[in-house]
Formats: C-alpha cells, structure tokens, sequence
C-alpha cells in the first residue's frame, strides 16, 4: 500500500494553495524543512516568513498577518506550537477569533527516538478546550491535503495535527472531507471502532483480525475533533452497543474524553479507549513504542473482544 507521511501532504497541499489564494502566507519557527512549509518557501519567497527558534512570536506574528486580512499557515513541531506557546494561542489567537491555521507537525509518540521530551501527547486535549478552535487530525495524506485546503476557506482559528512517519493511504481522490463531519469506512453491527489520525490505518488492521474471528466491527474515521460529529458517534453507539476510541494521544482529553462526554450524555455504553494511559513517552523507533504503549492492531481486536464480552 502506498504511503505518505501527514506533513508530506501538508507542504504540498500548501505549494498549491498558495498558487490559487494570494492572502495565504506561511510562517515558520526555524524548521521548514521539517515541517515541509520549504515547499511553500521555494515556490512564494514573498509570503513565507522565518521567525526563528521563536514559537511565542511566530504564534503572536500569525495573528498580526490574519488581523491584516491574510490566511497564515504557523508550522512548527506541535510540542513548540502547544507547549511553549499556548498563551499565545489562547490569548491572542483564540480570544481574538483570528484566523490562524496552526498546523503542527512532529504529534505523538510516532515522533520515535526524539523522545519524551518531544512527543506531545496532550495537544488535541489543550486545544479542544480553547473556545471556538477547531480541532483537525488527518488520518493519511489525501485527506491531510483536503483538510488544509478546508481551513484555508474556513473562517476562524484551526489547529491541525500532522505526524512524522509516512502512514498507508487510506483515501484517493474521491474522498470528500468536510469539517465536523465523520467518515465511516467499514460497517459493522458487533463492535465500533472510532479511530483518528494514524490509528485509523490500526483500526482497519484490527477489523481485519476481527473478522477471523466472526466479528463485524464499524470502523468510523473522526478526522475533526472539534466540532465533533455527535450524531455519527450516537448512531455507532445504537447500532453496536460497545465502542473503542483509538489515538495516538494521551486517553486523557482527547478523541476518547470527547467521545465519552457524546455518549454519557446522550447513549451510555459499554466503551474502551486506547491510547497513552496517562504517562510520557520514551525514546524508541516508531513501530516499537506503538507496541509498547499498546497501540497497534492486536491491542485494539483484544480489547474489541472483551468488551463485547461485558454487553
């Protein structure tokens, strides 16, 4: 299956908007050939602007531009983008409701033998919790390109969550992505499984597995965190009865909280969620430490079989 690493597609998607829209700049912390945001550099000169090891500014320089009328694209690693410059976005981005996209690359533990230090786990929890955000975590790179040209005509704050390692392709060219609108991929009636990101790829792996074994279970891609699709996730829950949360993320605060708050509001079920059980990450190579933290396609189809087992 052919593969394309999330921030791959992001630059590309970038060099090609920036030929169709003149308002769309770029600016980047010193790492655009990380990032890929030199893709757009090499194309517009003009509208890319290198701030320098300097996230809090380049957060605070993006807000000056979409005052001004333009689309800045900030890029940088999401540990820099969430961590050291959150004031930034909360205060002036959010509570300004400027429209900044932040498209931050290098999420999660799949940022491999960086280590702990750099995998940001917590940026979908930080993010989703600042009014009026939206909140975006592609699963491959065609949807990855959709999802920034969908921010780009969106009006308002938007953080998008890109990775590091080239994941399979799961979308051609006739997928449509929208924002807040889920995209279920696999049906099933034994089990759900709501995935975002690089675990959707696992989710699909783990309905694979599943069926071996007799059991049909959906497979629901939510690539918008925030606003999320309640109503997809509602009629999972009617349908299925049990429900797993798969991310590359903190349990904590992300796709899995969002999901719960959906369900115990509205449908209560039997529910799992994988993902980082409240702990920092380590260095290693990426498909190691998604075994270690028990991300992967085997630990999903366990856990898809005991909770079918408590229904």
């Amino acid at each position: 299956m052919e593969k394309m690493a999330t921030r791959d597609a992001y630059g590309i998607a970038l060099a090609e908007l920036g030929k169709n829209n003149d308002n769309v700049v770029v600016v980047d912390a010193d790492l655009s050939g990380s990032t890929k945001t030199s893709v757009f550099k090499k194309e517009f000169p003009e509208r890319f602007f290198n701030i320098g090891i300097a996230e809090q500014n380049l957060m605070g320089c993006a807000a000056g531009l979409a005052a001004a009328g333009k689309i800045p694209f900030a890029s940088t690693f999401a540990i820099f983008a969430c961590g050291r410059a959150y004031d930034q976005i909360r205060n002036t981005i959010g509570y300004g409701c400027l429209n900044v996209k932040i498209a931050a690359s290098h999420a999660g533990l799949t940022v491999g033998e960086d280590g702990g230090s750099h995998q940001m786990l917590e940026d979908i929890a930080l993010m989703r919790a600042i009014p009026g955000m939206t909140v975006i975590v592609p699963a491959d790179g065609e949807e990855t390109k959709q999802a920034i040209v969908a921010a780009s005509e969106y009006e308002g704050p938007v953080y998008i969550r890109l990775g590091r390692p080239k994941v399979p392709m799961i979308f051609d060219n006739s997928y449509k992505f929208e924002i807040g609108k889920a995209k279920l991929i696999e049906d099933g009636n034994d089990v759900s499984i709501i995935a975002t990101g690089i675990m959707v790829g696992e989710a699909l792996k783990a309905r694979e597995e599943l069926l071996k074994q007799g059991i049909k279970a959906s497979v629901l891609n939510i690539s918008t965190i925030k606003p999320l699709d309640k109503d997809a996730i509602i009629k999972e829950a009617q349908k299925s009865g049990a429900i797993i949360t798969c991310e590359e993320h903190n349990i904590n605060g992300g796709l899995g909280s969002a999901v719960a708050e959906v369900l115990v509001e509205n449908c209560p079920i039997h529910m799992e969620r994988v993902g980082v059980n409240d702990i920092f990450g380590r260095s290693g190579k990426p498909d190691e430490l998604l075994e270690v933290y028990g991300l992967t396609a085997k630990h999903i189809a366990e856990k898809a079989v005991n909770l079918i087992n408590k229904k």
